[in-house]
């Protein structure tokens, strides 16, 4: 097997669905035992284990440490969105404030 990134994702999607398939669960040690890639690469690399991860709870109601990490993200480019949002907000009503006070 290559270490191609897509190369890495298919086999572990395949091992997976592989998995589910037999009806065994979805862990990192049989992931690792059917492609041979370290349990390390499976944990380090992010996509990696967050296929893992979604194929160990495809209904998505085990929160893990991946998924509570990528909803902190989301989060917080929401926040910084929404205050950007303000802060433009504010400098417009600054200038309206400036022009009516130089009428």
């Amino acid at each position: 097997m290559t270490n191609q990134p897509d190369d890495l994702l298919a086999a572990v999607h395949d091992a997976c669905t592989d998995l589910i398939r037999a009806g065994k669960p979805v862990t990192f040690a049989a992931v690792t035992e059917r492609t041979q890639i370290s349990r390390t690469t499976l944990y380090r690399r992010r996509d990696l284990r967050q296929l893992v991860e979604q194929h160990r709870d495809p209904a998505g109601e085990i929160l893990t440490l991946t998924s509570l990490a990528i909803q902190l993200d989301q989060l917080r480019q929401s926040l910084d969105a929404v205050a950007a949002n303000v802060r433009r907000h504010e400098e417009d009503l600054r200038a309206l404030k400036r022009t009516e006070r130089a009428s």
